[in-house]
């Protein structure tokens, strides 16, 4: 199942850079998300690091811990997201920031797969509203970290 997500937020694009690439800070702000715990911090070359992270994560029925190993590119103001582990066949997230003349544009791919058909059946007839809900919660959370500066 593969989804692009765009929208220009009133936030600098740095601002969001560092906001999605936190993923530490998931639990206070994504609700699905119950805990996190990242390890093998690194830096691969200046302004690009990596970092791999385990996301427990409950959806009603579902309760699940899968890890990701993250890469997060400052120069590029990119983060790459690819599977290491867990109830998926296949997952790759991207997050790009460029800079707009209202803030920022921002954009969400998303690729995955189950390796349980059924919970793609399950997920692809909620899909649309999963990532506008996920999204919304990284808005909400600009909004309220903007507002602290």
């Amino acid at each position: 199942m593969r989804h692009t997500v765009t929208r220009v937020l009133p936030h600098e694009p740095d601002l969001l850079f560092q906001l999605v690439g936190d993923v530490e800070q998931y639990p206070k702000f994504v609700p699905w998300v119950t805990g996190m715990r990242v390890w093998n911090r690194r830096e691969v070359e200046p302004g690009v690091n990596q970092l791999d992270a385990e996301a427990a994560v409950t959806f009603s029925f579902l309760r699940e811990k899968f890890a990701t190993r993250v890469r997060r590119d400052a120069n590029a103001r990119q983060i790459d997201v690819n599977l290491l582990y867990g109830p998926f066949r296949r997952l790759r997230n991207l997050w790009r920031f460029v800079p707009h003349p209202d803030g920022c544009e921002v954009t969400f791919e998303i690729d995955f797969e189950f390796k349980v058909p059924m919970l793609d059946r399950l997920l692809a007839a909620n899909f649309d509203t999963a990532v506008a809900k996920l999204m919304k919660c990284f808005e909400d959370r600009a909004a309220t970290l903007s507002k602290g500066l």
